[in-house]
């Protein structure tokens, strides 16, 4: 049986005293790395031995915003399949485009109207997992995801919040869940003053 989500658990075994936040995100590598990144998910309070459970599906869905900030329904996408919005009689729409993406594994959304640019926003789980901002008119914005996480400790970071490359380059453990059903994610590493150790992100208990 094919399955839709990864389950995964996050187990707690630092040292850490500091009660620090933990972020993950995913890269679109259907653009330049240089491009920011959003914080999936936060994980905040997760004390030493407690575990935090959550899913990754494996299909995201597409959205956009106009310029008067409005929001289209989230609509699953497939690899290949191009959205685009237009107007309509009764406003802004989304809408699946005639003429696929122009690589078989991405998914595009065009800006089809005639004036005011969009955003363009992607999900997994219900939470923004990235976005492509103004885009004009004529302009599209193209995603491909790996099944890669990134994960790292952060302070100060709310879920949906765009993450700068200045901690984007602290976080440095990649996680590739391709062909796994279930694992867990054990955090390791950190601790008081000058004994402390960076943390360590580690695969555990893997079902493939």
């Amino acid at each position: 049986m094919v399955t839709e989500n990864i389950q995964l658990r996050l187990v707690n075994h630092s040292d850490d005293a500091n009660n620090s936040s933990i972020v993950i995100f995913q890269q679109n590598v259907a653009e330049d790395f240089g491009e920011l990144a959003i914080a999936w998910k936060v994980i905040k309070n997760l004390g030493r031995l407690d575990y935090h459970p959550f899913k990754y599906p494996l299909k995201f869905q597409v959205s956009a915003s106009d310029s008067y900030g409005n929001y289209t329904p989230q609509m699953t996408a497939y690899d290949g399949q191009a959205y685009e919005m237009v107007k309509d009689t009764s406003g802004d729409i989304l809408r699946l485009a005639k003429t696929p993406a122009t690589s078989p594994n991405e998914v595009e959304l065009r800006n089809n109207l005639t004036m005011g640019s969009i955003n363009a926003n992607i999900y997994r789980e219900g939470k923004l997992l990235a976005a492509k901002t103004n885009l004009a008119p004529g302009q599209k914005g193209v995603f491909q995801f790996h099944p890669t996480i990134y994960i790292g400790v952060v302070s100060q970071i709310e879920e949906g919040q765009v993450m700068d490359s200045a901690i984007i380059s602290q976080i440095n453990t990649e996680i590739n869940l391709f062909g796994i059903q279930s694992a867990d994610i054990v955090m390791s590493g950190g601790g008081p003053g000058k004994n402390s150790t960076p943390f360590d992100f580690q695969l555990a208990n893997i079902n493939a």
